[in-house]
């Protein structure tokens, strides 16, 4: 429905207009409501300039934000926060939302530690009514709170803004499915860039790209329109909606929302500050469920973003001249994206899935090389692993690349569909460990508790890079199940590869040094830590066994029992919480086994850990050096 003709001009307070900088001058929503409405304008240009400076220091995600300035700024013009609720799907387009909450000051310390979050938190602002990091979770949480309030008698405002690339999970079908039935009133904003973080692909993808560029549909909107503003009486208002509906079905068959129970109104302009303002004031009064479709820019206002959005969705420090980073040494992802590759030209049964995230996973390698047999499914975890699972059954050799914080999603395909079904699906966890500035949302700390217990599976974790070719070697070679592969975000030790890699025997560790008094045993690239704890042990005179484990699951029992048995105490390292994770099944083996050598564990403790630089959230947390020391020093000292 075109809104803009008709709809009722937002009343605005007036501010003294002598403000040089609009966006210092704003402690709260209230008072970005004061601004003149022709200022406006010059203050989205001054978020702009703010995050673009802010974020080139800092790093960020500089693209969906600067997207999303206009959006954000119409949403608090018009509603009232803490008290209306904003859900941003993902949330890492919140950082306007912040900017106007009162937070503009301390943008500059987004993602640093004890600063901004990178996404919404709870705890952060009482503006933040949800946290988010992972896609989807909106709509069904706004219907949650849309359902509560009206439970509760209460009159406010419940807003989710998502991307089209939400309308690809699973989640948001469901309570696109259930929304109807459980309020009578939630505002959806489609935010429709057509990307999440790369290029959006799928049916969905394609229907929203037709639907808002489609002439005939936006024509024949237009005159539906203009028969309301004609036509006298509400019956005749009602005819010239249901006119513009059965338009859309004859031009744009199944039109998704209204089959939904939704009204649909747009698209509109996503920048165009008053037809956003006079929007929302109209859909505040309506007593359905409504849908806005707004059509914005990803990166708007930077030309390197716009040039590169899949870079700018999220990034490190960059050139704030040209929007350059700097490079260093391939990072495991790339080495992941060109390994692969490399296989599948010589093993022609080897395919690549991911959900949209080529560009994170470093499967963009796969793609441009190897089209045929790429696929990005959308942001749609559990469909990858189901679709992982039916080119295991029909012999070919899928490798399955998400993120381990993401492969939680898929956790019941894992268990039912590949585990219990012994399918050969090759899970690779890109960001096993610490995400660093990405925080709690993105921590890979978890995937050993929930993959160590089911039957049949391999697991295990590289120590350098080297290795990690000759894992994903074996991975391609193994038919006898599911097999998983953990790996941490960056660079690793900067180990060279070998010409060709080599088939690793599974449950096989690799037995560095032999002692007699500690025996360290470090799981990927903990292994520096070890080698530093192991080198201040020398130094003290103690003798040290180092055991690189390689597997998580199959252990090396037999190597591990020997060695322990011989030593006066054992310390294992982890890049994962300690509940249940490798630690645990090393001290699980040795009591099985009736060999009473004290373990002492070094790993994160039982909690969400905060953002932040490695290096620091380690010193902080005792995954260090130092503090393996400080474990394994009194087992040595008794007399």
């Amino acid at each position: 429905m075109n809104l803009l003709n008709s709809l009722p001009t937002h009343s605005m307070t007036m501010s003294d207009s002598s403000s040089t900088n609009l966006l210092d001058t704003i402690q709260g929503p209230n008072d970005l409501k004061k601004i003149e409405p022709e200022r406006l304008t010059e203050l989205a240009e001054e978020i702009r300039n703010r995050l673009i400076t802010s974020l080139s220091n800092t790093g960020g995600h500089l693209g969906p934000n600067l997207g999303v300035v206009e959006l954000t700024i119409a949403m608090h013009r018009v509603f009232d926060t803490p008290t209306d609720k904003f859900l941003f799907d993902v949330s890492h387009q919140g950082y306007v939302h912040k900017m106007l909450t009162g937070r503009a000051k301390q943008i500059g310390s987004i993602r640093q530690y004890e600063g901004l979050n990178g996404f919404l938190l709870r705890t952060e602002s009482e503006h933040d009514c949800y946290g988010a990091g992972h896609a989807g979770t909106a709509l069904s949480a706004a219907l949650g709170m849309a359902s509560a309030r009206d439970l509760k008698g209460e009159d406010n405002h419940v807003i989710a803004v998502a991307g089209d690339a939400a309308f690809t999970c699973g989640p948001t079908l469901e309570a696109l499915n259930n929304i109807a039935e459980a309020t009578d009133r939630c505002i959806v904003v489609l935010n429709d860039n057509e990307w999440s973080i790369d290029k959006n692909v799928g049916a969905l993808a394609k229907y929203f790209n037709a639907l808002q560029s489609h002439p005939a549909y936006n024509d024949i909107r237009a005159k539906a329109a203009s028969l309301v503003e004609k036509v006298a009486g509400p019956s005749a208002r009602k005819f010239a909606q249901k006119v513009e509906r059965n338009a859309k079905n004859m031009i744009l068959p199944n039109v998704l929302f209204e089959k939904f129970g939704m009204r649909y109104y747009g698209p509109i302009d996503g920048h165009d500050l008053p037809s956003l303002i006079k929007s929302f004031e109209y859909l505040k009064e309506q007593d359905e469920p409504v849908i806005l479709h707004i059509i914005t820019e990803k990166g708007r206002g930077y030309q390197p973003a716009l040039d590169k959005p899949g870079k700018f969705h999220g990034l490190g420090p960059y050139n704030i001249e040209d929007g350059s980073t700097t490079s260093g040494a391939p990072t495991f992802s790339e080495l992941f994206g060109r390994a692969v590759t490399d296989f599948a030209k010589e093993d022609k049964s080897i395919t690549a899935i991911t959900a949209a995230m080529p560009g994170g996973t470093k499967l963009e390698t796969f793609k441009a090389e190897l089209p045929e047999r790429y696929f990005d499914v959308g942001i749609a975890e559990e469909h990858a692993a189901l679709f992982a699972c039916g080119h295991a059954t029909q012999g070919l050799k899928p490798f399955l690349a998400i993120y381990s914080t993401f492969m939680q999603r898929a956790y019941d395909m894992i268990v039912h569909d590949m585990a219990l079904q012994n399918l050969p699906i090759r899970l690779c966890m890109d960001r096993g460990g610490l995400s660093g500035d990405d925080g709690p949302t993105h921590h890979g700390l978890f995937d050993i508790g929930y993959l160590r217990h089911v039957p049949g599976l391999v697991h295990m974790q590289p120590k350098d890079e080297d290795e990690f070719i000759d894992m994903l070697w074996t991975m391609a070679k193994y038919e006898d199940g599911p097999i998983a592969i953990r790996y941490p975000r960056g660079n690793g030790p900067g180990v060279s590869i070998k010409d060709r890699p080599e088939l690793l025997t599974i449950g096989e560790a690799e037995v560095i040094q032999e002692g007699t008094d500690v025996c360290l045993i470090p799981l990927g690239t903990m292994m520096e830590v070890a080698l530093e704890t192991k080198e201040q042990l020398e130094g003290k005179g103690y003798s040290v066994t180092l055991i690189n484990p390689r597997w998580i699951k199959p252990l090396d029992a037999s190597t591990i029992k020997r060695l322990s048995a011989n030593s006066k105490v054992v310390c294992t390292f982890e890049d994962h919480v300690l509940y249940n994770g490798f630690g645990l099944s090393i001290i699980e083996l040795l009591h099985d086994e009736v060999i009473d050598t004290p373990v002492e564990r070094i790993g994160w403790p039982d909690e969400f850990i905060e953002h932040g630089k490695p290096e620091i959230l380690r010193k902080k947390h005792g995954i260090t050096s130092e503090a393996a020391i400080g474990k394994i020093l009194p087992h040595l000292e008794v007399t």
